[in-house]
């Protein structure tokens, strides 16, 4: 603990949880127990039909610095604006209730900040599964020093090469006041993507952004085999168009239309990826829309893929299938 009360300010964690029961303890637990003790907890219980929302209570009653606020459901985006709406912190965080995090997360998230007087932090995470947990490598080496608006909008771009640097929220520390200041809040119309979103507006309507790396797993990201994020659907999918169209239009409003190529790839992509569902449904309008989404962008699909033929050629086979 730091012993200048000045430099050990409050962190306000939001934990928006639905249906969550078998999870959350692990989760709240993990949080409760950070090395960086000065926190305020916000559970947010949006419309739980199992005991989720009671345990949340049950932490409250143990634990002052922990409040919840129940709600009807209305999505993670809607149950994450009501944190935002009471935190006091200086300083945000977000946990999703089915992970969890290592103890001194937010203690060096904290201490980069400070450090460097950075806008954001960020650090590396796990992927769990119900048999491992693995930690994700950067191909590509992120520089240990502060980093720019547009080299962050870069890493979490090409994620393939920047795993660590992804648009998850949960890996990352926020200035509230920056928050405040930029009225930001989640795109309630975005069902996928609402992270993304949320921290792309970040980078972009903060004033001199500036962030950091720590290149050191700290979060833990559990795939559940039932999660909606991992259920192949082609509705999940459009909904994550949606996401890259918005960023794609705020992107290259802020002048930056040389990195959005990657996101442009990234749409490209994942039209593709509807189209092959698409095909083996025997959806022909549905082919046919996505067959014209994917040459919007087709051109910076093939530059960013020189090197690797068989997507090229794997594109190309999708725009001329016919059903």
């Amino acid at each position: 603990m730091k012993n200048n009360a000045r430099l050990y300010e409050k962190i306000s964690i939001i934990i928006p949880a639905y249906n969550v029961e078998p999870y959350i303890r692990k989760c709240l637990d993990s949080v409760i127990n950070q090395t960086h003790t000065n926190l305020e907890i916000l559970l947010v219980d949006d419309g739980s039909t199992d005991s989720s929302g009671e345990i949340c209570d049950e932490y409250a009653r143990n634990d002052k610095r922990v409040q919840v606020f129940h709600q009807s459901n209305q999505g993670v985006s809607a149950a994450r604006n009501v944190g935002l709406k009471n935190a006091a912190g200086l300083y945000i965080g977000f946990v999703d209730s089915d992970d969890w995090i290592e103890p001194n997360m937010y203690e060096l998230l904290y201490d980069e900040i400070i450090k460097t007087n950075a806008s954001i932090s960020v650090c590396n995470y796990f992927k769990d599964t119900a048999n491992n947990s693995i930690a994700f490598t950067n191909q590509e080496r992120i520089p240990q020093r502060i980093l720019s608006a547009k080299e962050m909008l870069l890493f979490s771009f090409r994620t393939f090469y920047y795993a660590g640097f992804e648009w998850s929220v949960c890996n990352k520390l926020f200035s509230r006041p920056l928050i405040l200041n930029a009225e930001l809040c989640f795109d309630t119309n975005l069902k996928y993507g609402e992270d993304a979103a949320f921290f792309i507006k970040y980078i972009l309507t903060t004033k001199n952004s500036s962030g950091v790396f720590i290149d050191n797993p700290l979060y833990h990201y559990y795939q559940r085999a039932e999660s909606a994020m991992h259920t192949k659907h082609i509705k999940n999918m459009i909904e994550w168009l949606k996401c890259d169209k918005q960023i794609i239009k705020l992107i290259d409003s802020y002048g930056y239309e040389d990195i959005c190529v990657w996101v442009k790839r990234d749409y490209c992509y994942k039209a593709s990826l509807i189209a092959e569902e698409a095909i083996k449904g025997g959806n022909q309008k549905l082919t046919t829309l996505m067959q014209d989404e994917m040459k919007l962008y087709l051109g910076e699909y093939i530059e960013t893929n020189k090197e690797y033929s068989e997507r090229i050629n794997r594109i190309c086979a999708l725009l001329n299938a016919e059903l």
